[in-house]
Parts: structure tokens; sequence; C-alpha cells
């Protein structure tokens, strides 16, 4: 086993209050964003029309895994 690890991911994020969030991520210019949309936003109570809707890290996790 190596005494180091072959990658380690840089990520950052950055909390913009509530569910919404931004990712720093490797090779991606831009931040991406996360939030909440539809059911998701129901659940956690938050208002329709208060928050742009956007994936849910959740939604990133799955498509991630499906691939």
């Amino acid at each position: 086993m190596a005494d180091r690890p072959d990658y380690v991911s840089r990520v950052r994020i950055e909390r913009l209050g509530g569910p919404q969030r931004l990712a720093h991520l490797p090779a991606e210019e831009e931040p991406i964003a996360f939030g909440v949309h539809s059911e998701v936003a129901e659940h956690y109570g938050v208002q329709p029309g208060t928050l742009e809707p956007h994936a849910t890290t959740l939604d990133y996790v799955v498509a991630a895994a499906g691939g």
C-alpha cells in the first residue's frame, strides 16, 4: 500500500445561506451552484419562487454513480 494518496481532490464549498452553496471544483472555470428544487425544496420548507432552483448535492451523487 502506498504511503501517500495518488490523488487529493481540492474542492472548496462556499455557503451562500440556507440550502444554497457554490462548489469550486478542479477543472471547472466557474463554480457549480447547488441548491434545492421541486419536492426537495418543499421538504425543506422553501417557499416557491424564493430561491432559484438548482440541482441538489444528492442529484450530483446519483449522476456520478450512474456514470
